[in-house]
This record gives C-alpha cells, sequence and structure tokens, in this order.
C-alpha cells in the first residue's frame, strides 16, 4: 500500500504529523502544563522525515530541486525550517520552540496542498540544467526557513513582552524563555539568515553576470528586495535603533511579505521570456 503513494500522498502525511504536534502542544497548554520536549521533538521528527520522502519523490518526478511552483517553494520554505529547528532547536532548550515550529510547518505545508492552483503548473527547465543555479536556488529557499524560525521567536518575544507589562507571569506564559534568551537567539538567527542569502546572491551572480539574458528580473529584484530588508534591520538591530518589541513585529512582518512574494514571481517565472521582459 505504502509503495501507491505519490509525492503529495506523503506530504499530506507530513503536514498531518506537524498539525498533530500543533494540537498535542495546545492540549497540553489549555490544560496548564508545559509541551514535552521528547513529544514534540519525536512528532516534529516524523513529520520531517516524511516531508522529506515526499519532497524526495517530487524531485525524482521533475528531475531536480522541487522549486518549480508555489507549492513546492511553500513545502520547502517548511522543510528548511523544520531542518534549522531539528538542528539548533535542542540548544535553545524551548518546547515551544517545537511547538511554534509545528504550527508554522502545518500552516506551510497545508496552505499548500489545499490549494491546487498552487501545484496545477509548474516551470519547466527552471535551472537550465545548471547546478549552481540550483544551489542559488536552494540556498535562497532555506534562508527563506531560517527567517520563519526567526519570526517564530519574535513572535514568543512578543508574547513575553506583553507577559511582562501586563504582569502574566503564570501559565503558559512561564514556559517562555527569557526576553534576554529570546534576543540572542533572534539575532543570531537574523545574521544567519542574511549570511545564507547573501551566499545564495554570490552564488548565483557568478553565474549571471556571464548571461545576463537567462536572468529571471522578476526573481532577482525580489530576492534582493528580501536580502536588503533584512540587511537593514540587521544593520538597525546591531546599532540599537530597532530591539525589542519593534524588532520583533519587524521580522514577523517581513516574513509574511517574503512569503506574499513567493506566489506573484513563480506565477511571472512560467511566462514566455519575452512576456517577461514585457512585464519587467
Amino acid at each position: 500500500m505504502l509503495a501507491q503513494l505519490i509525492d503529495r500522498d506523503w506530504l499530506w502525511i507530513a503536514a498531518g504529523l506537524y498539525l498533530a504536534g500543533f494540537l498535542v502542544g495546545t492540549w497540553s497548554l489549555l490544560r496548564g502544563g508545559k509541551p514535552s520536549n521528547v513529544v514534540m521533538y519525536a512528532i516534529i521528527v516524523a513529520g520531517y522525515v516524511v516531508q522529506l520522502f515526499g519532497l524526495y519523490l517530487r524531485g525524482l518526478k521533475v528531475g531536480g530541486c522541487p522549486l518549480g511552483n508555489t507549492f513546492e517553494l511553500f513545502q520547502f520554505t517548511a522543510w528548511s525550517a523544520v531542518t534549522l529547528y531539528l538542528v539548533v532547536g535542542v540548544t535553545f532548550r524551548s518546547s515551544l520552540l517545537g511547538y511554534f515550529s509545528s504550527c508554522l510547518s502545518a500552516a506551510l505545508t497545508l496552505a499548500s496542498l489545499s490549494i491546487p492552483a498552487w501545484d496545477g503548473m509548474r516551470s519547466a527547465h527552471i535551472f537550465g540544467g545548471n547546478p549552481w543555479i540550483e544551489f542559488h536556488a536552494a540556498l535562497a529557499l532555506f534562508s527563506y526557513g531560517v527567517f520563519g524560525l526567526l519570526a517564530l521567536t519574535a513572535a514568543m518575544l512578543t508574547l513575553r513582552d506583553y507577559s511582562l507589562k501586563s504582569k502574566r507571569l503564570g501559565g503558559w506564559f512561564s514556559f517562555l524563555p527569557s526576553m534576554m534568551d529570546l534576543d540572542h537567539i533572534s539575532l543570531r538567527l537574523l545574521i544567519a539568515g542574511v549570511v545564507i542569502i547573501t551566499l545564495s546572491l554570490l552564488v548565483g551572480s557568478n553565474y549571471w553576470l556571464r548571461d545576463t539574458e537567462t536572468v529571471n528580473l522578476s526573481k532577482l529584484l525580489v530576492t534582493v528586495g528580501v536580502w536588503l530588508a533584512y540587511l537593514v534591520t540587521l544593520g538597525l538591530r546591531l546599532r540599537g535603533r530597532l530591539v525589542a518589541r519593534r524588532f520583533a513585529w519587524t521580522c514577523m512582518l517581513l516574513f509574511l511579505l517574503a512569503l506574499a512574494s513567493l506566489g506573484p514571481v513563480n506565477a511571472n517565472s512560467h511566462l514566455p521570456p519575452s512576456e517577461q521582459s514585457s512585464q519587467s
């Protein structure tokens, strides 16, 4: 029976596991308890493995990294965020980070699976057989996953700020890390995301400068725009001009804008070159 499942079936199962992790965590919080690190981590690992297999099957089908339409972009972003959580999440010693990660992953994967139009059309030969362009695209989307995890820690920071100002320190607010810890985590994630997307642009530019006619101007402008936005945010944060709640809200807003840009830009990538140039 398992052998008959296609890539989307596996991705539906992964989305269900992420949703289960979110529901289990919510149930624990509603009962006044702390989500179990072990349980949350186990559920997320299971969802991650299943999603990875689904993306692997999709990659075999399309003959490359599955980044050819909005569905695949959202799936890859969710996978990237979970990858980072599994690598560094344990060091944060916060079960709520796993809870929020399962929420983000469930939202991204279920949204992409529930909108058939996002997977209705796929760009053909989007990388032109060039592994460097494929590597550039994968790095760029992985940075989106980092920024997704940053948005989660920013959300936790706003909740901690609210709990302190409203003097609500009990209940599930007591499970949140301190403001200082969340600020340090967010800064490290912001630096990591900026470094990764910078490397992505450097890898891509090594090819684009030699063959400018192959550049998808819309995708390039959006990627550079996201890079500049986060770079400016990092600069303001390091200079102490953007801190605490304003910093957190900025990180969350930037991630929503980055996600919103994926659909329109990907839709334009399906157009013939002549039409792309006319709409640029």
